[in-house]
């Protein structure tokens, strides 16, 4: 793609452009278009492959911590050949334990849905879907992507120091956090946890101004706000909530890093560690917890509202109808992204926060239900006596709608201050973030990826692989985090490392073994994704149709595989919304794609 070609694009993006206009043809090499790519799909798909590099990783933490809760009293071997003196004798250490808990927390919140959802879907669906050449900065869009492997790279290295990595829990909350001489975990391994974080927030940063400049300013010809696709209304919200709250988390990490190095007292006051006295006074443990639930409630927004757009769009066009409620869908989008920064402190109910302002906070919490509810309410009427194609993007799709209702509900009893005091730090509280966060995204996230493969990669996923892939996964994510509700009312607590010596909790014993286990087998499932996904780039049936979704967004519109500048000749002009199915188009199809000029009969959208 030619510097011209991009000048045009950045300068006059609304308008048409002929991609080989002026083109001078430069001689690319490996490097410069597989790895320093100014190409917004290739910057996408680098995104994704880290993110399931680094989905691995967490997932492999997360059963090597479920085997010593499930099976509390036995040894493996093999542990101490991976772990080396983390695992002594085949059993894993209670410091790395809590390490690992740290680490796949981390992996998994920031580094695989963060950067997977919003770095490959808004970087690949963005300038396609509206009608745009590239991004409106391909060279912030290349920084955002190296920020991000540059924090991958320091947040692996944690993992081989010899202190071991962080162990304070994603939440990294002081004193622990602040303090080198609290435990092994706070020692070098934190201070490389809060320099990676930094180097992820720049990187969310440079790509967030990208994504909400590149909405605003380099639509094509037609593209309305209001016909713009609910994949992209969600990419907008979520850029701008993670540009409003990631400088929030960025400054309590700097903080940190100065409590930790420069004896400072922001997060420090009246400390003592083994009968000394520490001079540090003045600071607030608690601020630190304002600081980083300021991110951590639009964080879990900021992983929701891209696979919210994404499953909208998937069962819109499975559905064969229209979406229903657009002007809805978008309103709620709208609301959940103010309300995400107005209920931070529902995570403090129990840090001695004032009774009034907690009552304030369950109302805001409650509150954030009804757009949330407003859109189940649409897309279950979307799904309503529909004409559905279950293909496999479309299963996670439904699948995602499942968890979101099912998750969702339980939040209504923790979003309560005083059945949260009896909640709070549970198993109860496992579940519940878990289905709605973090496997509902997941979901959200496999359906992007089997929709969206054939314009990535011009072939197919294996179909049959795609199913298994499916069903394992949510009969086995509702057996491993349902049964954690029970746990939790019966009070049973997070982060322990053996519940075998409590005799209140011996009764689940069992339970947690049958927990373990499955999810060995659902790791198991995603190896098979992993394999699915990585042959099917090479070796998956080719793509022969331009759309074989028979979708009616822009980018069915470019080649099988388009290059850099997306359409080769004039982009489309847009003269309709995104969601004309269930009707009949000029060749008796049951849709008419937006680049289709609207007949004199029709009813302007």
């Amino acid at each position: 793609m030619s510097s011209a070609i991009l000048h045009d694009a950045a300068v006059h993006g609304v308008e048409h452009h002929d991609a080989h206009h002026g083109e001078h043809h430069h001689t690319e090499t490996f490097i410069s278009k597989y790895v320093f790519s100014l190409d917004h799909k290739t910057i996408s798909k680098q995104f994704l492959v880290t993110g399931i590099i680094w989905a691995i990783v967490g997932g492999l933490f997360s059963v090597i911590f479920r085997l010593q809760l499930g099976y509390p009293e036995s040894t493996f071997p093999w542990l101490e050949d991976l772990l080396g003196h983390w695992a002594k004798g085949g059993k894993l250490q209670p410091e790395f334990y809590y390490a690992l808990v740290t680490m796949h927390g981390t992996i998994l919140v920031f580094f695989v849905l963060t950067a997977g959802l919003s770095g490959t879907f808004s970087n690949f669906l963005i300038p396609l879907q509206i009608g745009a050449r590239d991004m409106a900065s391909p060279l912030l869009n290349c920084m955002s992507y190296w920020f991000f492997f540059l924090a991958s790279i320091i947040m692996a290295a944690s993992l081989f120091v010899q202190t071991g990595p962080a162990s304070g829990g994603w939440t990294i909350y002081p004193p622990l956090s602040a303090l080198g001489d609290a435990s092994s975990g706070s020692k070098i391994g934190m201070d490389l946890w809060l320099v990676s974080m930094a180097m992820f927030i720049v990187s969310s940063l440079l790509g967030g101004l990208n994504y909400i400049t590149t909405v605003l300013n380099m639509r094509t010809k037609g593209m309305s706000m209001t016909r713009m696709p609910l994949t992209i209304w969600a990419f907008f919200f979520t850029a701008v909530l993670g540009v409003l709250s990631f400088p929030v988390l960025l400054s309590g990490a700097i903080l940190l890093l100065f409590d930790r190095n420069l004896g400072t007292s922001f997060f420090l006051s009246d400390i003592v560690i083994a009968g000394k006295i520490l001079p540090n006074e003045g600071g607030s443990a608690i601020l630190f917890q304002h600081l980083f639930w300021f991110l951590g409630h639009p964080e879990v927004y900021i992983i929701l509202l891209p696979a919210m757009g994404m499953s909208s769009e998937i069962l819109s066009i499975n559905s064969r109808k229209p979406i229903f409620g657009y002007m809805a869908m978008v309103g709620s989008m709208f609301a959940i992204t103010v309300l995400a920064f107005l209920v931070w402190a529902h995570h403090m109910f129990v840090t001695g926060l004032n009774p009034f302002l907690g009552a304030v906070f369950v109302l805001l919490t409650l509150l954030i239900a009804i757009p949330s509810a407003i859109k189940v309410f649409n897309w279950l009427t979307t799904l309503w006596r529909a004409n559905i194609r279950f293909t496999p993007a479309m299963m996670f799709a439904i699948g995602f709608v499942s968890l979101f209702i099912s998750g969702g509900l339980t939040g209504i009893f923790l979003g309560n201050s005083s059945l949260d005091i009896h909640l709070h730090d549970t198993y109860f509280v496992i579940a519940h973030f878990h289905i709605v966060m973090g496997v509902a995204s997941f979901f959200g996230m496999f359906a992007g990826v089997y929709h969206w493969f054939p314009k990535m990669f011009g072939r197919y996923l294996n179909n049959t692989l795609a199913y298994i892939h499916f069903w394992v996964t949510i009969v086995g994510a509702y057996c491993i985090f349902w049964p954690m509700h029970y746990e939790g009312f019966a009070g049973m607590p997070r982060r322990y490392y053996d519940y075998s010596n409590w005799e209140s909790f011996k009764m689940f014993g069992g339970l947690n073994e049958f927990i373990s286990f499955v999810s060995l087998i659902v790791f198991a499932a995603q190896l098979l994704f992993v394999m699915n996904f990585f042959y099917s780039i090479w070796k998956g049936r080719k793509v022969t149709t331009l759309n074989p979704w028979n979708a009616n967004t822009l980018e069915w519109t470019t080649p099988i595989r388009p290059g850099h500048g997306n359409w080769p000749g004039e982009i489309p002009e847009v003269h309709r919304w995104a969601y004309d199915y269930a009707r009949e188009g000029k060749n008796g199809e049951d849709f008419i794609p937006q680049d289709v000029p609207v007949g004199e009969e029709e009813e302007k959208h």
